[in-house]
Parts: structure tokens; sequence; C-alpha cells
């Protein structure tokens, strides 16, 4: 099961990045996985940034991602997606999205299963 994220880049502060995540279709009791993204800065521990239910009602951010950060998921394209705006340079990681074996999501890194290589998401001051 390979998920594959994409959509970084270099970034002034104040601007934004699309990142999406393709999934491959794993369903739990015929429903679509809950998933997430997490990031990673050098140095510092992988940590969580949104996550999404299988069904896309259910959202939840990390403090510094609200009001910023938007995910969204599209099942029909098997796709997960963060809108980020006003980025920051601390915002600077890898990020990864990851999928979890339930349709509810969480915020525990440690309850994704399946993750993707990450895409590097630079923001310069």
């Amino acid at each position: 099961v390979q998920l594959q994220a994409s959509g970084g880049g270099v970034v002034q502060a104040g601007g934004s990045l699309r990142l999406s995540c393709a999934f491959p279709l794993r369903t739990f009791s015929s429903y679509p996985l809950a998933m997430g993204w997490f990031r990673q800065a050098p140095g510092k521990e992988r940590e969580f940034v949104a996550s999404i239910s299988g069904n896309g009602v259910t959202t939840r951010y990390a403090e510094f991602a609200k009001g910023r950060f938007v995910i969204s998921r599209d099942n029909t394209k098997n796709m997960v997606y963060v809108q980020m705006n006003s980025l920051k340079p601390e915002d600077t990681a890898m990020y990864y999205c990851a999928s979890r074996l339930s349709t509810f999501e969480s915020i525990q890194l440690k309850e994704y299963d399946k993750w993707g290589q990450g895409t590097q998401v630079t923001v310069s001051s």
C-alpha cells in the first residue's frame, strides 16, 4: 500500500501551498479510511497537523494549523488534501500523509499504519 504525497515546494512567508496525497483504495468494513497529515522539521519529532474521517465529515487540527490550514478529501479520486495559507518559516518541514485502519480520525501518530514518502515544504522569510 503506497501513499503518494505531493505539492511541496519553496514559498515566501505569507504564501500558500496545497499538498495532495493519493491513497490506494482501502476500506474498513467497506468505509473509506481516516487520513491524517503530519510534519517533521529537522531535529524535531514528527507532529500532527490535521486529520479527516473516512466520510470527510470530521476534521481536527493542531493548534498551529487552526485558521490557516484546511484538510479535505475526495473519495471518488482517492485523494486527500491540505490547503496551507499564511505560511510561516516555522512551517518548514517534511509533510507526510498517513492512513489509519478505521473510519474515525485520530491525532495520534501511532494510530496510523500506512505512510507516504513525504513532501518538503520550505517557507522563506
